[in-house]
């Protein structure tokens, strides 16, 4: 274990955490585990690779950890009413495309190089937004939130879906390829 990995699992330990200070009412600390995990997603990366310290662990563990806080934030403020379930739903469904299709190619065989593209840290960017928006509201909700956290949540929606599709599209030029042996 190293510095970037015992961050991924901090940031694993925090979404459970995250959800308890939701169901209690508790946003503003809710919020401030939401940015404390977000901040050991960046520190974390930036450390591997300034470290030099980059593991087939964290290789894995670092997209859980994302996808787990992710999910969940989205979920839980769905069933909460704070944002509509059919955001919840396009999230879920995106991250979905994406697990599917990576576990479906190692199924298969067949070699591929995952590289983020910008349109999916555009999304994440647009989703960690929402929540933290979402989250604002509940702590101070006599500030006008309200046209921003709408054009925040159908942009973040557009982008998702268009995120989605290009995975999609990426899956289907590899499926295109066949099994690739490795030799």
């Amino acid at each position: 274990m190293n510095i970037p990995n015992i961050l991924t699992v901090i940031r694993i330990i925090l979404v459970p955490v995250f959800v308890i200070f939701l169901i209690r009412g508790s946003f503003l600390s809710a919020l401030v585990v939401f940015v404390v995990a977000g901040i050991t997603d960046a520190l974390d990366g930036f450390l591997a690779r300034v470290l030099n310290q980059q593991t087939v662990l964290g290789a894995y563990l670092d997209p859980i950890a994302d996808k787990a806080l992710v999910a969940t934030s989205f979920v839980s403020l769905s069933i909460m009413g704070f944002i509509p379930g059919w955001l919840a739903v396009i999230v879920i469904s995106r991250d979905s495309i994406i697990l599917l299709g990576i576990l479906l190619f190692f199924i298969l065989s067949v070699s591929f190089e995952m590289k983020p593209a910008f349109v999916s840290k555009l999304t994440t960017v647009f989703q960690i937004l929402t929540v933290v928006f979402v989250l604002l509201f509940q702590c101070f909700p006599r500030y006008a939130w309200d046209n921003v956290l709408g054009t925040l949540i159908w942009s973040t929606a557009v982008v998702t879906v268009i995120s989605g599709l290009y995975y999609i599209r990426v899956w289907f030029l590899y499926a295109g390829r066949g099994p690739r042996n490795n030799e």
